[in-house]
This record gives C-alpha cells, sequence and structure tokens, in this order.
C-alpha cells in the first residue's frame, strides 16, 4: 500500500482526527490517529496488517517466534500481525502504571519476539514494553507499527519499521501554538486506563 492509501483509510473512517489533542507521550498535537477506528473494520484491518506484515518480512532477517504489543493500541494490529506472521501472540497491560504480562501469558527466555504498536510518537511505550520483554531474557528483534508518528526520530534502541511515517508536529504543554492554547485539550491514548 502507499502512504496516500494508508493515509486515505483513515480519512475515510474517520480515524485521522483534527483537533487539540494529548498525546499518551503528554505532547500535544493538532491530529491524532485514532487507530482502534480504523482497525475496528476487520476487511481494514487485514489490509494494512498483511501491508504491514509484507514489509516486516523483508525488513527483518531473524526468525520472529512471538509478536508482542502494548495494551490497548497494540491489541488489534499485535494480533493481526502474529497471525499474518503465523505465530503466536501476547500482550502487556498497564499495572500500576507499569507494562506486565497477565492473564497466564509468558515470554520464554531466549524466544526472539518482535514488538508492534499502532502508532510511535516519542517511543516511550515502546521503550517500556522492550524492557519487560527482555526481563523474560528474550530478544527483541525489531518494532514494526503502522504509524511513525516521528517520522524516524523516536529511539526505542532496537529497529523500528513502520507502513508510514506521518510528519504530524507535536508540543510540549507550555509551548504550544496559539491556534491550538484556544482549543480544549482532549486526551484519547489509553496509557492511564
Amino acid at each position: 500500500m502507499k502512504k496516500e492509501e494508508i493515509i486515505e483509510e483513515f480519512r475515510r473512517c474517520g480515524a485521522l482526527l483534527e483537533g487539540h489533542f494529548i498525546l499518551s507521550s503528554g505532547l500535544h498535537s493538532n491530529k491524532y490517529l485514532q487507530c482502534a477506528l480504523a482497525l475496528s473494520d476487520p476487511i481494514r484491518a487485514k489490509k494494512l496488517s498483511s501491508a504491514l506484515g509484507k514489509k516486516i518480512r523483508e525488513s527483518f532477517d531473524q526468525e520472529i517466534e512471538l509478536v508482542v504489543s502494548p495494551a490497548m493500541g497494540g491489541l488489534i494490529i499485535g494480533h493481526e500481525v502474529a497471525s499474518y506472521l503465523n505465530v503466536p501472540f501476547v500482550f502487556l497491560e498497564r499495572e500500576d502504571g507499569d507494562f506486565r504480562l497477565r492473564r497466564g501469558f509468558s515470554i520464554p527466555p531466549k524466544t526472539s519476539c518482535l514488538m508492534v504498536e499502532d502508532v510511535v510518537t516519542t517511543g516511550l511505550s515502546s521503550r517500556e514494553a522492550i524492557k519487560v520483554i527482555k526481563d523474560f531474557q528474550a530478544s527483541v528483534v525489531g518494532e514494526a507499527c503502522l504509524i511513525d508518528r516521528s517520522n524516524g526520530n523516536a529511539n526505542i534502541g532496537v529497529k523500528l519499521i513502520s507502513l508510514i511515517s506521518f510528519d504530524i508536529p507535536t508540543y510540549k504543554g507550555d509551548d504550544l501554538p496559539k491556534d491550538l492554547e484556544v482549543i480544549p485539550a482532549i486526551k484519547p491514548g489509553s496509557r492511564n486506563l
């Protein structure tokens, strides 16, 4: 899929939102990508995950034995990518603010894992999730995401590939442009659930 096609998929289903948003990273933005909405249609989810899965196969030489995703944003895309790659899938959940494996999930030592998320902005959630994987003495082959909002600038400590890089400006709360200052902020992310 080409970048324009992917952006159009998000626009068509109302998943590319405009306004004033506080991202999970704490940064502010005038655009928000609601990947859960884009992935709520199984046909669209299959189309996007297949395109990402193909890119994963082309980008990573190492065997991938397990896909790991952070909840909430990574659940659907992680599961779909795992299905495309024909490997098991587990997800991390926040408990007292930290990612943990729950629900009987485990990551065996020395397992080659691929982290899959919906959107990467600063890479904070990615680094937190990767640390959990490494705490289980597993290896992280890399990370894949639908959208890289950092435009390649997020440092997550492993190779990051995305279906598309999207250059959407972000701002610190004390350095907002005037047009955002007058719009009430919405916090749609799941970091504090």
